[in-house]
Formats: structure tokens, sequence, C-alpha cells
């Protein structure tokens, strides 16, 4: 959960990346993926009972990766590396991490905002998801970022409300604040969203860095006793193997009986992003979502020099290789290969 930030600010927003600001027609949706691709094959998504289901309204698990904060790891984001994940890593999946503070949207919400469209494109190019991940962490309380969140949400929904392929992540991962506070911050930014896109399911993060409250000595009670008023969205559990033992196990494993839960932020370290591996306890973990088709997004798709991040350093800077396993840290192999076994989605 709490992860140590990088300090270097070098990989700053550049026009060379070939940002589009021109929005997709009315209409424009993820039926144009080539055949077979997770968003042609399931379609606009819609949480029913406490399930992520697709457009045939049947249950289904999607599995894939974040970036890291654009404001450093934008190089890693390419045709290239985005055409290995969709098509070397079988993903379906990309959550686009956009931090609010420590050089991210508030230093250049236009530039930023630009930069989420684009992604958002070269996901839906590609037959994926794209998960746009409100990356607020510091401070913790998502009301601090309400102003900037409706104005984000308000133009990404605008543009993107003919899309069948996104999901909105609205508040990564709340802490030093309780539950009713990122209640309250939900119950006034998703209306926001719904004026605009009224389908896409949108994702809460809870609180305690998004352990349903296990970091902060609470768990999933305050927010079964107290759900946010609202249709079609899903609660958000963040964990780190090597971190989070068989307490926050057990909370994802009860709480997924009662409400719809999508892991958007996981890794198999510390809760750093960095440290040694557990596997083993990581598997335990991946076992209980397959079990019970919990979605699930690995934390993350960069060469950041801790061992979450999975390509080695300068990777990112040489351009790949990007497919195969030349480039990956023990972490990487381990998620792409989990990530590369067949999906398996229901059509009737």
């Amino acid at each position: 959960m709490r992860r140590i930030v990088p300090t270097l600010l070098a990989c700053a927003l550049v026009s060379t990346l070939g940002l589009s600001l021109t929005p997709p027609p009315a209409g424009a949706s993820a039926t144009g993926a080539a055949a077979g691709t997770p968003a042609a094959v399931n379609g606009r998504l819609k949480v029913c009972g406490v399930k992520l289901c697709n457009q045939h309204g049947e249950p289904v698990q999607l599995r894939g990766m974040s970036s890291h904060g654009l404001q450093w790891y934008s190089q890693c984001l390419t045709d290239g590396s985005l055409d290995a994940l969709a098509h070397d890593w079988n993903a379906d999946v990309l959550r686009i991490s956009l931090y609010v503070q420590e050089g991210g949207y508030e230093t250049d919400p236009r530039g930023f905002t630009d930069r989420v469209h684009r992604l958002i494109e070269m996901a839906t190019a590609r037959g994926m998801y794209a998960l746009v991940d409100w990356h607020q962490l510091t401070p913790g309380d998502p009301n601090h970022n309400l102003e900037r969140a409706e104005t984000f949400f308000t133009e990404i929904a605008r543009r993107h409300r003919g899309r069948t392929n996104l999901l909105y992540d609205i508040a990564n991962e709340p802490n030093g604040v309780g539950w009713s506070r990122i209640k309250a911050y939900a119950e006034r930014l998703i209306p926001a969203i719904r004026a605009h896109d009224p389908d896409t399911p949108i994702l809460v993060g809870t609180h305690g860095w998004s352990s349903l409250g296990v970091s902060d000595g609470r768990d999933e009670r305050d927010v079964l006793d107290n759900p946010v008023r609202a249709d079609n969205i899903m609660y958000t559990f963040h964990f780190y193997a090597a971190s989070h033992g068989q307490e926050y196990l057990s909370a994802l494993d009860r709480a997924s009986d009662r409400i719809p839960v999508f892991v958007t932020e996981f890794g198999t370290q510390e809760a750093s992003g960095d440290g040694p591996d557990d596997f083993g306890r990581a598997q335990q973990y991946l076992d209980l979502m397959a079990r019970k088709e919990i979605s699930w997004v690995n934390w993350n798709y960069s060469d950041d020099h801790r061992s979450g991040a999975v390509f080695e350093p300068g990777t990112c800077g040489s351009a790949g290789p990007w497919a195969g396993t030349a480039s990956l840290k023990p972490a990487g192999v381990w998620i792409r290969d989990r990530i590369r076994t067949p999906d398996d989605f229901p059509t009737d």
C-alpha cells in the first residue's frame, strides 16, 4: 500500500509521445477492436450482484497491469510496449495511473488529461479495457482533490462516454481518513460522471489504503453497514503479498461474498512495492480471486528499480525488448505467466 515514490522527475511529458487531441466520433466504442480480444468479446461491463459481468450478463475476471506514474514513466507506455502487453502478455486491462500530486495532474491538468485520452485510445485499439485511475495518495483524504476530480472525470466521461471498454477508479488509496469521508466523496463525484456517462462501472477506493479498512484496524463491516448510494459500482482492494497475510486474505474472501470487489492494485513484494517477493502468498490470493471471479491488476508496468516494476532498469529508455522474458525481473516473469493463461469469457 505505502509505496516509496521515485525522486527522479526526468520523465516529463513530451510532444514526441504523439498525444492526440482529437475526440472519437459520437458513439465510438471498443467494438472496433479485433474479434476475439477481451473488449470485443465482453463489450460493455456491468456490475451484477457481487460480480463484474460482460455484455452477455455473465461474470468475468479481467487480469492485467497498471502503469506507474505518468509523470515518471510515460516512456514505458509506447506502441511497442502496449503491443507486447496486449499480444504477448495477453492482458485484458491496462490501468492508467494518473498521480494527482507528486508532480502529477495538479502541475499540468491539460497535459496529463490529454495523455490519459491518448492512452485510452491506445488500449482501445488493442482490444484492452482502460481503467482510468485517479491516483490520489498524499494527502489521503480524497475530498482534498474533489474539484480536480470533478473537472478531470467530467472531461473523460464526456469524451469517452460511447466507449464500451472503460472503467473509472475514482480514489486510488484513501488513507488517514474514515470510510464516511470516502463515501461522501464518492457520492459527490459519481453524479458528475453519471451526468455524461450513465453506464460505465465506477470503482471506489476503500479506507486503510484500499484494504477495506484492515490496515487501519477496521474491516469490511464499515462498508457493508454504510454502502455508497449508487448503482453499478465496485469497491477496491489492494494487497502486497510479502506484507499482507491471512488477515487481509480473509477480509477479501468475506467481503467479496457481500459486495462487488475489484483488486485494482497488488504486488508480490512488500507494501513499498520493493523487497523480496512472496510468490507463495501471492498465489493464494490469485487462487482465491480466480475461484471467486475477482478481477485484478498488478503493480507495475515500468522499469523502476524496485522489485515490483516488471522490467529491468533501462528497458524503457532502450525501447525494449518488450516481448518475452529477457527484460523482466523475477516478479515480471511470474506475473506474465499468470496473465498469459487463457481467459474463459462466457458468451451465453
